[in-house]
């Protein structure tokens, strides 16, 4: 039996591309410290995983929704 590899996704709060490996047993998010009300307000938002670019920002202070960038006249 082969090993899983990473999934290769799309984080749903900024965009980007990133791979997840939770699956394959290791991910960069395994290292990160989230607390319980941040990880709860996360699944109220999301259903997919986020980057790990964002999860820092976000164990850092950030807002779990980003705001957009303002508007071109």
């Amino acid at each position: 039996m082969s090993a899983a590899l990473p999934l290769v996704s799309t984080c749903p709060r900024c965009g980007g591309g990133f791979e997840c490996g939770a699956a394959s047993g290791h991910c960069d998010c395994f290292g990160l410290v989230l607390s319980e009300a941040l990880q709860a307000e996360l699944a109220r938002h999301y259903d997919a995983c986020l980057c790990v670019r964002c999860l820092r920002e976000l164990a850092a202070g950030a807002s779990v929704t980003p705001t957009p960038p303002p508007a071109h006249a």
